[in-house]
């Protein structure tokens, strides 16, 4: 259990797909953390040690507590309504400590409820998949005033203590050559507009999936416009797949990779991922599913790798809240020795790998 890259190895070299079709990714996925899991035990470290361990190959005794990408707003097939962006986030980067960050985006998910109730009634405040409220809210813009209104309200600073993400995850409203997006059908040049307006104008530092799953070069245009001022996050652009990474880091497409540990298959290939990043001065963000269960296992390899981001849903649904639990565990455990990423959430890991 000790050499967790060989067990993953034997595992692919059963399956023999290219896709893991033939043993199957949840299957393999679930003996690989196992493994990981069994070899902590015998080694007498906490999991997310274990992971350090396996990925650096060294002891760590600081550890990097993850910038969450905190879920508030859900649209696209997420809520089923007119928004067509399927996630719009905060994360708390003006902080030091993790348990002020959570409290912070805690606090403000409770206000954006009272705002909703206030404004739309209470069927405004019904929750996605991923724990963000369903708003009926029908424009990117009128999202992110949302926030902005909840996070002033709750008393704290939009820009230095919080800031925004967002996943459109694009390829749900992409049709017939067209983005279909504010009630408007627009090219992908026209959408490249779209959102550099909406980063000048609001204090977004993180979008994931702003063209569809095959644009490359739509991915690439909005980099080259934004000139890494913004992290550009490939998640359905790269579905953690090592070649389809490559060729986006060759593209210039992206400058972070979202990373799913049940869709590259192992501990392993997800270790490798990272490490492919971090050649390319790429960040990471590790990230939960949309269909998810209150494994916390996620929220250590966040810890352990120490990518600085995690996306693990809403301060809502106990399949999301599992993982802040964890997080916060981690960081009492920690102690004086753990770092809160941050507004370095993008950099930070250059520290600890």
């Amino acid at each position: 259990v000790r050499d967790l890259f060989s067990i993953d190895k034997l595992m692919l070299e059963l399956d023999g797909t290219p896709n893991k079709a033939k043993l199957g990714a949840n299957a393999i996925l679930g003996v690989s953390l196992a493994t990981a899991k069994l070899a902590a035990k015998v080694e007498n470290r906490s999991l997310y040690r274990q992971i350090y361990y396996f990925a650096y190959e060294k002891e760590q005794t600081r550890f990097l507590l993850p910038t969450p990408m905190a879920n508030v707003i859900n649209g696209g097939k997420h809520a089923g309504g007119k928004l067509a962006p399927q996630e719009f986030m905060l994360m708390p980067i003006g902080f030091s400590d993790f348990r002020e960050a959570l409290r912070a985006i805690s606090e403000i998910y409770q206000t954006l409820k009272k705002l909703l109730k206030k404004r739309y009634g209470p069927a405004a405040t019904n929750v996605g998949d991923e724990g963000g409220f369903g708003s009926p809210v029908d424009t990117s813009k009128e999202a992110l005033e949302l926030l902005i209104a909840a996070t002033e309200e709750s008393g704290y600073k939009v820009k230095d203590e919080i800031s925004f993400a967002l996943d459109p995850a694009a390829s749900e409203f992409y049709k017939e050559n067209n983005y279909l997006i504010d009630g408007k059908a627009l090219t992908e040049g026209e959408l490249v507009d779209y959102w550099f307006d909406l980063i000048n104008t609001y204090p977004i530092v993180s979008i994931e999936d702003p063209f569809h799953e095959e644009s490359f070069e739509g991915f690439a245009e909005l980099r080259r416009k934004v000139a890494d001022k913004v992290q550009i996050v490939g998640d359905d652009l790269t579905v953690t797949n090592t070649k389809r990474l490559e060729l986006a880091i060759q593209k210039g497409s992206i400058n972070s990779l979202l990373l799913k540990i049940n869709q590259i298959g192992t501990i392993s290939e997800a270790i490798t991922a990272a490490r492919l990043c971090w050649k390319n001065n790429y960040s990471v963000v590790v990230s939960h599913r949309s269909g998810e269960t209150e494994d916390v296992s996620i929220a250590d390899l966040a810890v352990g790798l120490c990518t600085g981001q995690i996306k693990t849903g809403s301060i809502a649904r106990g399949e999301r809240t599992a993982k802040y639990n964890q997080l916060m565990r981690i960081w009492d455990e920690l102690g004086s020795k753990a770092i809160y990423a941050g507004k370095n959430f993008r950099t930070a890991y250059k520290e600890f790998i």
